[in-house]
């Protein structure tokens, strides 16, 4: 086998909670985390030309060792003595730098794709342990369950009892940075932590759990963030949030029907970024 395609999930968080700063800058989270069907498609090749080469053509993406899938590459081919040339083309669906964890999709896409290409036989927790060297979310998306993410992202506990739901998604392309949200939020005291309940595959456990502590920091400075949201449920969405540190907002809806009639009207005269998808179990 020469090469294989991939298709790399994006994610929403149902929840982030900020716990605290670390002396090493980072921050201890506790999140809820679900993959959605928005997929970068992703080819592998192996080349007898040496190097790694990444082909991704999309604004503000890098080609080379700036792309965090380039990283990937490198971090495995590091282990093996005779090392094959690369070749990464992605085309990338999900948006860029919108709190959907695209880049991170990617590296954890390359890494499986490539274990599984040069046949190198590491484990999903060998795999996860190289992924945070990458990126916080990467161990997320070689883990493949809606998690509980803690830690820097780094433990990952299954959640189960959480419904298959239709989502409407909801990005005003605006840049926000995700270091300058960190660096602008405000943490006054350590939190209390209730253990998370157990789930019923109620839509209602979804929307109890909708809370992201990144949120007002964003919104203090892009209101539209809010309004998005309340657009969102104006339009029949039980519940909606910002996912990450955004730009992105998400409606949550049981039925597919309602989430088309949500979009059809707020697709309408805007040239924002949205769209209908659903989770992916």
């Amino acid at each position: 086998m020469n090469s294989i395609s991939l298709r790399a999930p994006a994610k929403v968080n149902y929840l982030l909670d900020v716990i605290r700063k670390r002396p090493d800058n980072y921050h201890d989270l506790r999140m809820v985390m679900q993959r959605i069907a928005i997929y970068d498609e992703i080819v592998l090749s192996l080349s007898e030309m040496p190097g790694i080469r990444v082909n991704c053509g999309k604004d503000g993406v890098p080609d080379g060792p700036g792309n965090i899938a380039w990283k990937a590459a490198d971090t495995l081919l590091q282990r093996i003595a005779v090392k094959p040339g690369i070749d990464i083309s992605i085309a990338k669906n999900i948006p860029v730098a919108a709190g959907l964890g695209g880049g991170s999709s990617d590296a954890a896409s390359v890494l499986m794709g490539l274990n599984d290409l040069l046949e190198m036989g590491l484990h999903d927790r060998e795999l996860m342990d190289l992924g945070l060297g990458l990126g916080a979310d990467v161990p997320f998306f070689i883990f493949k369950k809606t998690a509980l993410a803690e830690g820097i992202g780094e433990i990952l506990t299954p959640v189960e009892g959480l419904p298959p739901v239709w989502l409407v998604l909801v990005n005003p392309n605006i840049h926000v940075s995700t270091a300058w949200v960190y660096k602008s939020l405000q943490l006054t005291k350590e939190k209390d932590l209730a253990k998370l309940p157990k789930f019923n595959n109620r839509i209602e456990d979804i929307c109890s759990l909708l809370s992201n502590d990144l949120e007002n920091v964003t919104i203090s400075s892009f209101p539209l963030i809010r309004d998005i949201k309340n657009l969102l449920l104006e339009k029949g969405a039980r519940g909606a949030l910002m996912s990450g540190s955004g730009p992105t907002v998400f409606g949550v809806f049981e039925s597919e029907e309602k989430a088309r009639h949500c979009h059809s009207e707020i697709a309408v005269n805007t040239e924002w970024y949205a769209v209908v998808t659903h989770t992916v179990q």
